[in-house]
């Protein structure tokens, strides 16, 4: 990885970085040369703290500081991964510092924020944290915070920086477009002996079979669902102490079930519909969606945007059943071996993945849009199934579990075609050209963005990176 390269990796990875600094103020040191200016700094109003050292700020961007913590973590992220070599510390500290602009920037533009995302996001990270140390404890004490509240509220400042940073980029680039003509001027002018080298790639394709659940499980599940509706109906049990306690949606329980959502998100239909056609208070009858089953209540009501709590069971999946997907995805492999039917023919009558049924089981790339991933950039679960198999060769059976719910299913992989290691042509590659020139022109529309907003924000360079050759003008004559 070259440097231009890895620098574009980590300004996509940095505003993500988990960095716990604790901050002082030292105000002899006239750090910011405005007290009014040092009193807007989100970054200082800690309940901890209340003086900031000099050595321990690199700069001030608007309303944002930059901490030299922040740079040594990310460098230390970088000599970890063996780049260290390849980036120096002003080239870090320029990444943050055009990604703290951002962030001033959509603040000041007044961007649509959504602080339930927020919380959504940071109660998924903790909860992943969890897991990984066994309890919220460990966790506090790890980070060295006093309490769970400190170690959140934390984490929400950076979620909330990282998602401001992310909407200003948005809003800058969405306007971007590139024409078929642009994408082959930008091709015909790179030098043949300077155009990208695309790493062995491959086309695959899936059958997914799940065990199904019974009408009995499915009808214990509705009965339990009905109990917890009648015990907050007729006795006052509070909702969210149920959603606590037994819901199955690991991404909202922590928070009593709690979901803002609007008409646009990408919720099912169904959640959606029930979601949205609820008074204030009302509790739903249990319905059924792609991910179990649900009772559903409404807290409130904001035009177009609403606050709901819900709880989400799963009908029990006996071993018979996983037994009976196990064996119905052997007999369809063998099909399958044997000639009688396609691997497509096959997904597009068996398969239980709605997503990849019609396509015949093709996988889409999201990051591309296309059906062919990169061998080098591929998840690690699916690299291991598929980089021992030939073109047309069907995996064994294997299991795996979805995300959301840990449900177990079963699915064959095929190869459908490789395509090994060359030169990017453009009439074969036309979908990574054009990707590569769309970035190039996005890139641009920032540079421009970015050297206008130099001109009027505030910004103050700190100590050591006086000193550095930045691409941008961050100090003013």
């Amino acid at each position: 990885m070259n440097k231009q390269s890895f620098l574009y990796v980590f300004g996509v990875l940095l505003m993500s970085q988990m960095t716990f600094a604790q901050i002082t103020v030292d105000e002899e040191d006239n750090l910011l040369n405005n007290q009014e200016q040092l009193s807007k700094v989100d970054s200082v109003k800690t309940n901890k703290v209340d003086r900031v050292k000099i050595d321990g700020v690199a700069g001030v961007v608007g309303d944002y500081l930059v901490l030299q913590s922040d740079i040594e973590k990310l460098y230390q992220d970088a000599k970890s991964q063996g780049y260290d070599a390849e980036v120096t510390y002003c080239d870090l500290a320029e990444r943050i510092l055009e990604n703290k602009l951002l962030a001033h920037h959509a603040v000041q533009d007044s961007i649509p924020f959504n602080q339930a995302r927020v919380d959504a996001y940071t109660d998924q990270q903790i909860g992943a944290l969890v897991e990984r140390v066994g309890s919220i404890d460990k966790l506090v004490d790890f980070y060295k915070y006093d309490t769970e509240a400190e170690l959140k509220e934390e984490l929400q400042r950076i979620n909330k920086e990282k998602l401001l940073s992310e909407e200003m980029q948005g809003k800058i680039i969405d306007a971007v477009e590139i024409t078929p003509e642009e994408t082959r001027q930008y091709f015909e002018g790179i030098p043949e002996d300077e155009r990208p080298m695309l790493g062995d790639e491959v086309e695959i394709a899936q059958i997914v079979i799940n065990p199904e659940t019974g009408p009995k499980e499915e009808q214990a599940v509705i009965d339990r669902l009905n109990e917890f509706r009648t015990d907050v109906l007729e006795n006052g049990a509070s909702f969210a102490t149920k959603a606590i306690l037994y819901s199955e949606d690991l991404g909202s329980r922590r928070k009593g079930g709690k979901i803002t959502l609007k008409r646009e998100d990408p919720y099912v239909k169904e959640f959606k519909d029930k979601a949205f056609s609820l008074m204030e208070g009302e509790v739903s009858r249990p319905f059924k969606t792609d991910f179990g089953f649900h009772i559903l209540t409404v807290e409130k009501i904001r035009g177009q945007e609403v606050d709901v709590r819900h709880i989400l069971l799963y009908p029990e999946v006996t071993k018979d059943a996983v037994s009976k997907a196990k064996a119905k995805i052997k007999k369809i492999r063998e099909k399958i071996e044997s000639g009688e039917v396609s691997f497509a023919d096959a997904a597009r009558e068996a398969s239980d993945e709605k997503e990849t049924r019609e396509s015949g089981g093709k996988l889409i790339n999201s990051a591309t849009g296309d059906t062919r991933f990169e061998l080098s950039k591929i998840d690690p679960d699916i690299y291991d199934q598929v980089v021992s198999l030939k073109e047309g060769e069907v995996s064994g059976v294997l299991t795996d579990s979805k995300e959301r719910t840990n449900e177990v299913f079963f699915k064959i992989i095929t190869v459908s075609n490789k395509i090994d290691e060359h030169i990017a042509d453009f009439n074969d590659d036309y979908t990574k050209v054009r990707e590569l020139a769309l970035k190039k022109k996005q890139s641009r529309a920032i540079d421009k963005w970015t050297d206008e907003k130099l001109k009027s924000t505030y910004i103050k360079i700190n100590g050591e990176y006086r000193d550095c050759e930045f691409a941008k003008k961050w100090m003013k004559n």
